[in-house]
């Protein structure tokens, strides 16, 4: 309000328009493994949001098919005050899980994050490592047949990393569709065989990844 009420005195524009995206353009199909590239500010993370449905786009529109998960904000939905089981159980519904695939997953969730013996304590006091954990385990046993994954792979440590990746491959292999942003490009490339590479939010490059990070680093 402070800003807004001096950028009036000062008669300066109190908003400003950015294109974040122009005329991008794609289809992805069913069971496709495929890495939004670019660098920062290209428009890859908006790009994420508007499929989730987090955004909207001004003029055309994003169809998707079939439930779609996201982890690009992981945690978003959790409360400080409720502990770790209840967390699950309310993060897991905001992902649009009912009670009962949670019940069925409680307990590979919780397995997965390795926090077993913390997991009716108040979130508020885990770590950061132990809340990231709790927070991608619940996110990638999500009953999804989308999963968009940005940046994520960088959280916890390098063997919670690998176990992640190696779900993620799981899900892959049994015919999940995946879309991923992220700066590691050697994982990326291995990861998915299709690369979209966004510049100064357009479609530069569409083809095999391995191609579309050769041509990022040029």
């Amino acid at each position: 309000m402070k800003e807004t009420f001096l950028a009036m005195m000062r008669r300066k524009a109190l908003t400003t328009k950015f294109k974040a995206l122009d005329g991008v353009s794609f289809t992805i199909n069913e069971g496709e493994a495929v890495a939004l590239l670019g660098f920062n500010g290209s428009g890859k993370s908006t790009t994420l949001k508007m499929i989730s449905g987090v955004l909207r786009p001004d003029s055309g529109q994003v169809l998707t098919r079939g439930r779609v998960a996201g982890l690009i904000e992981v945690g978003a939905g959790f409360h400080p005050d409720l502990s770790g089981r209840e967390n699950v159980f309310l993060n897991a519904a905001i992902l649009g899980m009912t009670r009962k695939e949670t019940e069925d997953r409680f307990d590979d969730i919780v397995a997965f994050s390795e926090i077993e013996q913390f997991i009716d304590t108040e979130v508020k006091h885990y770590s950061s490592g132990m809340f990231l954990r709790l927070a991608f385990s619940v996110a990638i046993h999500t009953e999804v047949d989308v999963l968009l994954i940005d940046e994520i792979l960088s959280v916890g440590d390098e063997p919670f990393q690998q176990k992640c990746i190696a779900r993620i491959r799981q899900l892959h292999a049994e015919g999940k569709t995946l879309v991923v942003v992220s700066h590691d490009l050697n994982m990326v490339s291995d990861l998915c065989e299709r690369g979209i590479l966004l510049r100064d939010g357009r479609v530069e490059f569409d083809g095999e990844s391995k191609a579309a990070v050769q041509l990022m680093r040029a």
